[in-house]
Parts: structure tokens; C-alpha cells; sequence
């Protein structure tokens, strides 16, 4: 995809796959169900690792955000 410079699925593919992460660990080390949330600072603030996060770390997992939305109205 980044070669045919599809850069929106790209960002859309990378914001899924952080969601995914922070959905399993949250699963991991809570034992319940993930909150069901594309918005990955809301996700990572559940999993209680947003605040280890650097201030670098907390602004780069917002970038992907308008992808996720973007993308998913193109359908």
C-alpha cells in the first residue's frame, strides 16, 4: 500500500493495529472485555499506560486518529 501510495489505508492499517494492541493488553491485565472504542488515547487511558507514556508517546497516538475516521467513510 505505501508503495502504490495509498497513504490513507496505510494510516487507516497502523491505527488498527495499535487498537488491536491496546485492546489485548487491556484484555491481558484486566480480564474483561475491551471497551468497544476506535479512539486509541481513550483505549490506552482504560489499559491505565497512557500516564507512563511519554509527552512525545501521548501526542504521536492521537495522529492516527482522523485516518481511522477518514478511512472507514470511504467504506
Amino acid at each position: 500500500m505505501l508503495k502504490s501510495k495509498r497513504y490513507l489505508y496505510v494510516g487507516f492499517m497502523a491505527h488498527q493495529s495499535i487498537e488491536k494492541i491496546l485492546k489485548a493488553y487491556f484484555v491481558k491485565t484486566n480480564g474483561a472485555t475491551a471497551p468497544f472504542s476506535h479512539s486509541l488515547s481513550y483505549l490506552a487511558k482504560k489499559a491505565k499506560i497512557y500516564e507512563h507514556f511519554s509527552e512525545d508517546q501521548q501526542l504521536f497516538i492521537d495522529m492516527p486518529e482522523p485516518l481511522n475516521i477518514e478511512c472507514r467513510s470511504y467504506g
